[in-house]
């Protein structure tokens, strides 16, 4: 299975999670209950080279900075309000785990924004 497809099928597999393409083909957007937690995108500038995936996730601004001085392959969010979001390169030198972990806190820190009745029906399902 290909980090792209793994990568999708977790954003996925999160509760109340959908994907559209509002920007356009080739931008998946995923959204909890219509709330952006992530975007993942051929990067441009190499498209008809083979470029890599770009994973745009949201981020505590603190982290945000100390996963960026950690990779070489997260950097600040993409398109993205970059206090606030990373964009990870999906080139296969930042570990699963740690994809994931990202992947989980930006679904998070969207959820508990949301009200607390739409908060909670989210998280019993975690």
């Amino acid at each position: 299975m290909s980090c792209v497809k793994a990568v999708h099928e977790y954003l996925l597999a999160k509760p109340f999670s959908s994907v559209s393409q509002p920007f356009g083909e080739g931008v998946d957007v995923y959204k909890v209950k219509d709330k952006m937690y992530a975007t993942l995108a051929l990067e441009k500038m190499r498209q008809s080279q083979g470029g890599h995936w770009w994973l745009n996730l949201k981020c505590d601004p603190d982290e945000a900075q100390a996963l960026r001085d950690i990779f070489d392959a997260v950097i600040p969010g993409y398109h993205m309000n970059k206090q606030h979001w990373n964009t990870v390169i999906l080139d296969g030198t930042v570990p699963k785990g740690e994809i994931e972990r990202m992947i989980d806190n930006s679904f998070l820190l969207v959820v508990k924004k949301m009200r607390k009745s739409e908060r909670q029906s989210i998280l019993l399902h975690l």
